[in-house]
């Protein structure tokens, strides 16, 4: 990741800054509490299969997971540091980490420059191709399915409403932004490409220390999720059976499955009962946000390990299909001082802490084995700690504003 501003397509939530403490509290609390001076966001992932690619695992050792997730995942950090103190000179914020981490001493929590894009304009040519959403689980698609977008018509401003999930489904979860913090630093940045193998391990202290926040202590019980597992086989009906192994410490489970077809058209289908792709499940959740998305039917219960894709997914994409699975994970809350026990005493955090863990994987549905084709050398299955640098691809931005502006030629 660049140190240059990258902006989530999640809708802004800025407004809750001010009300961050709030979500430490118990439902019904009456405590008076003061927003804290610094905010800390630790998300760690579980990558295995074609997600590793993108942590730095290596086509080699990429490919010969597709088809099922694989035995070598590896992990990523995702570390966000907001306050709402100016720095004193030119921020500067390092998380010192346990030995186990491999990482290092430390990570620099980088702030980011906004510079103007130096990419050209877009072309004016009119955009091709169509959109087709599914969803639910069932070997065959429910009522009013498919969606289909026409992607002329969304760069008409033509839109289907309440289509695209957004935060605001899971207000309860505080999110830390450039946008809505005085000073602001991030890990990955463009400082170090030191990255996390599959070996790496979060037990132990950790210290956030820089010249524009109070210095964070945590200690750390609970280490990365087990990777998931998942596998596809056909079903009767042309129906695809999605299935994963139980993840230990698993709170729901997400799938979603997509495909491109020559000609422009796309195929997207996720396993939610409801109108509800990409934002917020395609992030990091804490088990309350969980609890009440599987409640909504968006997520599946821990309890749930297959899901069926409708025959209708598979014969509009065609047997070339990617798919995804989100195992989300449990959640830590730290503050300094902690919260009286007593709720009439008023408290007033130096600072919070969260740490939030998932697992997920993606893998070719219904395809070749190329990972029997391909051999996977020691360069891409080694521990992959270190200051080596890694080839970056350009990221795409996320959920369904990435994939329409790809389509539309924007490219990401």
């Amino acid at each position: 990741m660049s140190t240059s501003l990258h902006l989530r397509s999640a809708a802004p939530r800025a407004a809750l800054l001010s009300f961050s403490f709030i979500l430490l509290a118990t439902p019904g609390a009456s405590q008076q509490a003061g927003g804290p001076i610094a905010r800390y966001s630790m998300d760690a992932g579980t990558m295995s299969g074609m997600a590793a690619m993108a942590g730095g695992g290596g086509m080699g050792g990429a490919m010969s997971m597709m088809m099922g997730g694989g035995n070598q995942p590896i992990h990523e950090l995702v570390l966000r540091l907001g306050s709402t103190q100016a720095a004193s000179g030119s921020p500067a914020a390092e998380h010192y980490m346990p030995a186990g981490a491999r990482l290092g001493a430390s990570v620099p929590l980088v702030t980011p420059k906004v510079t103007p894009s130096d990419e050209p304009a877009l072309p004016g040519e009119k955009p091709k191709g169509r959109l087709l959403i599914y969803w639910g689980c069932g070997a065959t698609a429910g009522p009013n399915q498919p969606v289909v977008i026409d992607f002329a018509k969304v760069a008409r401003g033509q839109f289907p409403p309440g289509l695209y999930m957004t935060g605001a489904a899971i207000p309860q979860e505080w999110q830390v932004r450039f946008t809505n913090s005085k000073t602001y630093g991030e890990w990955p940045n463009g400082q170090t490409r030191k990255t996390l193998s599959g070996n790496s391990s979060l037990i132990g202290d950790h210290r956030i220390a820089g010249n524009y926040s109070p210095e964070i202590k945590f200690a750390l019980n609970q280490d990365f999720m087990p990777p998931i597992t998942g596998r596809a086989s056909p079903a009767a009906g042309g129906a695809t059976q999605l299935s994963w192994n139980a993840v230990p410490n698993a709170t729901g489970y997400y799938a979603w499955v997509f495909a491109a077809k020559q000609g422009g058209d796309m195929v997207w289908w996720a396993s939610s009962a409801s109108q509800a792709f990409g934002g917020p499940v395609w992030d990091w959740l804490s088990p309350g946000a969980v609890r009440k998305l599987i409640g909504d039917k968006i997520v599946m219960p821990p309890s749930q390990t297959s899901c069926t894709v409708p025959s209708q997914v598979v014969q509009s994409g065609g047997e070339m299909l990617m798919g995804s699975l989100y195992a989300y994970g449990p959640e830590a809350n730290f503050a300094y001082p902690p919260r009286p026990a007593d709720p009439k005493i008023a408290w007033k955090p130096e600072w919070i802490a969260r740490v939030r863990y998932r697992s997920n994987t993606m893998w070719m549905l219904n395809g070749p084995d190329m990972g029997s084709m391909m051999s996977q050398g020691s360069d891409d299955s080694a521990d992959a700690s270190g200051d080596n640098p890694t080839p970056k691809k350009k990221k795409c931005k996320g959920g369904l504003g990435g994939m329409l502006a790809g389509a539309m030629g924007a490219g990401c």
